[in-house]
């Protein structure tokens, strides 16, 4: 089927190609992610306890409803 667009004549349907991306490419941005989600999830669950890096509550208060949106102790 073809169609007539502007004095061009159009045949078929565009083809969609997806280029393949190397692992070796995508590998280094999931460690980044994975060990920003490790912090992340470290803050979340055991900063202020026995395993406290800093001094203070600052970090609880500010991760304080995360904490007990995902469903971790802290009082």
């Amino acid at each position: 089927m073809s169609q007539a667009v502007a004095g061009q004549t159009l045949s078929g349907t565009p083809q969609l190609t997806v280029p393949a991306v190397p692992v070796r490419e995508i590998m280094p941005w999931l460690v980044f992610f994975a060990v920003l989600g490790m912090i992340a999830v470290y803050f979340v669950s055991a900063e202020q306890g026995a395993t406290s890096l800093f001094a203070g509550t600052n970090i609880h208060e500010w991760v304080h409803d995360g904490r007990h949106l995902l469903g971790f102790p802290c009082h």
